[in-house]
């Protein structure tokens, strides 16, 4: 190994280029517009290989997921956070937030080899335990990816994760559509994304030039420890509120419906698991800095919310109401069943778009146990939610979204808001604009969609999703004139979403 020099981010910045809201402005643009370009790529590949693919295969895929996902709660990205969140650090520093990284990713490994045939016996499917021995290879990764990414995102140098971030996506693109041609099935899904983290890792850790010795000696390493135990207790939660209905869901119904349920469960949190955290990172760094600088977070906070939802609440309606055309133009025939799914799921998502906003903002202000507290309350309420749901199948399943999610929202600001000194009136104020233009839109689209004559579902998807873009941007535009210079500004990159 050899170590850089000067490490990206050993409690200097990088001259005096800019303000800060230059800075978050140009992170702002790299950050999400990779993520667009990447998701572009990603989607394009996903949906071929789900058209290819059969319901019972993404079944077997979630059951397997979950085990992975809840021991990556481990893998120790809330320790490299603290490298973001800290005003100094130091190389030591570094060093014990890498070596920390490698223990927990070897020992995680280790813990999923023996979880494999539990998981297999829990969900009754025997192949579950072979996917998880593969998988493996997911978390040896970890150390490559957390570390260079809180070290560059430390200095909102987001240009280089950029390029790493869509190398990475083109490489598991490329392999999920190769393997699914040749008839992989459910092994497409597995081995696309250990490529996609291996190349991610690979130029992350180019990038931040952070292929450093680890130290093992954890002596001065208590505010990190600390910090980093804070976060990996709050993904704790975060996994059961989120994990929930694969589990009871996996052990309640076979594959094949399951298999509907993830699907439709993707396809409605496209926004909000792949546009949002990129721009939560982005904000996690600029609300740092400006608590570091005690700069009030909350007019950046209700600003970011509302420009996010502006975007959000439309996209949502307009999947609820486009859902049957929708889904027979891009997954075909094989996935009609999912129609009904995605058409509740769709009216939940923006409650969890506005709540999963909140926790960068708190965990900046050096307050992670309210976000854990929030996931605390999330997991029971969910849960709740989803053993009720169950009992009436997997539609059952969606209502519960509905009706759990609005009052996981509504406490999450409860608890939230005080934190950075955001008032109710002014978040609702700079929701409203689009929230009242979203509604409108989707009557609008409704009635259109009423008077069609019959066509094919992709010529009725083209007129709807037409009509929608035109009349909501008549009506911001008529109504809302200061909102849609705002996101002109930001697509230009004049003005930040943050600061």
């Amino acid at each position: 190994m050899i170590e850089p020099e000067t490490p990206p981010a050993a409690g200097q910045s990088r001259g005096t280029e800019g303000s800060l809201r230059a800075r978050v402005r140009s992170a702002v643009f790299w950050r999400s517009g990779s993520q667009i370009v990447a998701q572009m790529i990603a989607w394009a590949a996903t949906f071929l290989v789900i058209r290819m693919l059969d319901p019972a295969d993404y079944g077997l895929f979630a059951m397997a997921t979950m085990v992975v996902v809840f021991l990556g709660l481990f893998e120790g990205f809330g320790f490299a956070s603290s490298l973001i969140q800290r005003e100094e650090i130091t190389r030591e520093d570094i060093r014990q937030v890498f070596g920390v990284l490698i223990l927990l990713s070897l020992g995680l490994a280790a813990a999923q080899l023996m979880l494999a045939p539990l998981a297999a016996a829990y969900f009754r499917e025997p192949e579950v335990a072979t996917l998880l021995r593969v998988q493996v290879l997911l978390h040896l990764t970890t150390p490559f990816i957390a570390l260079p990414f809180a070290l560059l995102s430390r200095e909102l140098e987001y240009r280089k994760q950029a390029f790493a971030n869509l190398a990475a996506s083109i490489a598991g693109a490329a392999t999920a559509l190769t393997l699914a041609l040749l008839g992989f099935g459910v092994w497409t899904l597995v081995y696309a994304p250990i490529v996609l983290f291996a190349v991610k890792a690979a130029g992350l850790t180019y990038a931040a030039r952070s292929l450093i010795w680890p130290s093992f000696r954890f002596k001065g390493a208590g505010a990190m420890i600390g910090f980093g135990g804070a976060l990996t207790v709050t993904q704790i939660f975060w996994f059961l509120q989120s994990q929930s209905d694969v589990f009871i869901a996996g052990r309640a119904f076979d594959v094949h419906l399951l298999g509907l349920y993830t699907t439709s469960l993707f396809l409605v949190q496209i926004l909000v698991s792949k546009f949002v955290p990129p721009l939560n990172d982005v904000a996690f760094a600029a609300y740092s800095r400006m608590h570091r600088e005690e700069k009030p977070i909350a007019p950046a906070f209700a600003n970011a919310a509302r420009l996010i939802m502006t975007i959000a609440l439309p996209f949502y309606f307009g999947l609820a109401i486009t859902a049957e055309p929708l889904i027979a133009t891009i997954l075909g025939e094989q996935w009609l069943e999912t129609i009904p799914i995605v058409h509740l799921l769709a009216m939940a998502m923006p409650f969890m778009t506005l709540q999963i906003l909140f926790a960068p903002a708190t965990n900046s202000s050096g307050k992670p146990w309210i976000a854990t507290r929030v996931n605390m309350a999330g997991a029971a309420i969910m849960a709740t939610g989803f053993v009720i749901g169950a009992q009436f199948g997997i539609i059952g399943m969606a209502w519960a979204w509905i009706f759990a999610f609005p009052i996981l929202t509504a406490v999450t600001m409860i608890f939230s808001m005080p934190a950075f000194e955001l008032k109710l009136t002014d978040l609702l104020l700079a929701i409203l604009p689009s929230l009242a233009a979203s509604l409108a839109m989707a009557g609008i689209v409704i009635g259109v969609d009423s008077q069609l004559p019959v066509m094919t579902p992709a010529s009725r998807l083209g007129w709807l999703v037409a009509t929608g873009i035109f009349s909501y941007g008549a009506l911001l535009w008529l109504f809302a004139r200061d909102l849609v210079a705002e996101l002109w500004q930001l697509v230009r990159h004049r003005e930040p979403a943050f600061g």
